[in-house]
């Protein structure tokens, strides 16, 4: 062991220098790669600051152990130096992470068209980002403290009772734990996404982060919305862009018993013949119910995503609105109210023809076709074939008679 401080600061600074020549040739290497290789530039930018903190350190190191591996607090000195260096090189491990992840993402981009591989491999990615950096901490942290001889006397208590304590544990972190494997199976059975555009609890809006124990929707207004990974795996909800992201969309409108459907229906094309919202799939223009004095016209048209649809059914709204109250204002809906005179009973009016009667036929009887689907629903016999009574129906008296012939009125009429 050199007493003459000098001694030690020419062995570091020897080791140093080594260290920093072999991180310059690591440099040098990477920005050859870095030429034809794009991605070795975001490599560089991630990792240059612990990789050179760590080259230093080690470096340092080095140096130290040379001259004072004898010395009397070497041991304290040996410790600090072997902590810091789990912990950079933590650091340099986590860097690395983020750098596969990020590269991962940038040639998997979320801002596209098509992005539903795109999509599950950004969701999967920032879960498997978050589990290995805390892996990287967790294991970095154990490794610092097992350099203490006390801590090791501590782990091994510890693995002698680890039964006990992981049932307690378990216990204790009961849905925490739920909340951890409902978002791995979210994340890796593909039910959920981020950039999915979703309803859940009433709201709509867009998953826009995925953790292991909360999921947070971007909804339509700017909120946010944070739900426990556990309501998406115990409570129904709709995805709109589970494997697409078109949909199709409907226009409602109650109007009076005088408007053209046909008119309506020409309008409706021209109308989106004019729009770049409406992608070309499907228009249709029906009346769907004809009661209460109204007639309900209904249009469904379709788009490319969530956002879009929802301001074309706005705008072919708006369109049909217009359009009934300038070329069709007597369909605009209106409540009548008629006024007559009381008609006196028994007696019909002059020229009026012959008294109206009740028609026969119907749905099961008054043709061959109706009687033999009323045949399809009529119960059969209980006993038999030939429709004859049972010794159980013979031996209740006159009861049975009425019931069977009501059953075989109903089944006649």
């Amino acid at each position: 062991m050199p007493d003459n401080p000098i001694d030690i600061l020419v062995a570091v600074a020897i080791s140093v220098a080594a260290a920093v020549a072999f991180a310059l040739i690591v440099k040098l290497v990477v920005w050859l790669v870095a030429r034809r290789h794009p991605w070795a530039g975001g490599l560089v930018r991630r990792a240059r600051r612990p990789f050179w903190a760590l080259m230093l350190l080690i470096g340092v190191w080095v140096g130290l152990h040379a001259t004072l591996s004898d010395s009397d607090w070497w041991p304290i000195v040996g410790r600090v130096l072997t902590i810091a260096t789990i912990c950079f090189l933590a650091w340099l491990l986590a860097a690395l992470v983020h750098f596969v992840t990020d590269l991962t993402l940038e040639r998997n981009r979320i801002d596209v068209p098509d992005n539903q591989l795109a999509r599950k491999l950004h969701t999967q990615a920032m879960i498997v980002r978050r589990l290995l950096i805390a892996l990287i901490v967790v294991i970095a942290i154990g490794a610092s403290l097992l350099t203490f001889d006390s801590v090791r006397a501590v782990g091994a208590s510890v693995l002698a009772s680890a039964g006990i304590a992981s049932i307690v544990a378990g216990l204790a972190a009961q849905s925490v734990l739920a909340n951890m494997f409902a978002g791995l199976q979210l994340v890796f059975s593909d039910a959920l996404r981020v950039d999915d555009v979703i309803v859940a609890q009433g709201e709509w809006g867009k998953v826009g982060e995925i953790t292991l124990s909360y999921v947070v929707l971007d909804l339509w207004d700017d909120r946010r919305l944070v739900l426990p990974c556990t309501y998406f795996t115990t409570t129904p909800y709709e995805n709109w862009t589970r494997r697409g992201s078109e949909l199709l969309g409907s226009v409602e409108m109650d109007l009076d018993w005088r408007v053209s459907p046909q008119r309506m229906r020409e309008h409706l094309d021209r109308v989106l013949e004019e729009t770049p919202l409406y992608d070309g799939r499907a228009s249709v223009l029906q009346v769907t119910e004809a009661t209460g004095g109204m007639v309900r016209v209904r249009v469904l048209v379709t788009a490319g995503d969530a956002p879009t649809l929802f301001d074309l059914r706005c705008f072919v709204r708006e369109a049909m609105v217009l359009f009934v109250q300038s070329e069709m204002p007597d369909a605009a809906p209106a409540q009548r109210v008629l006024v007559s005179e009381a008609a006196k009973p028994g007696r019909r009016p002059r020229g009026a023809g012959p008294a109206e009667q009740a028609g026969e036929s119907g749905l099961f009887t008054g043709s061959a076709e109706a009687e033999e689907r009323a045949s399809q629903f009529a119960t059969p016999p209980r006993d038999g074939r030939d429709g004859s009574l049972g010794e159980a129906d013979a031996r209740s008296g006159d009861d049975v008679v009425p019931v069977t012939e009501e059953v075989a009125v109903v089944a006649r009429d």
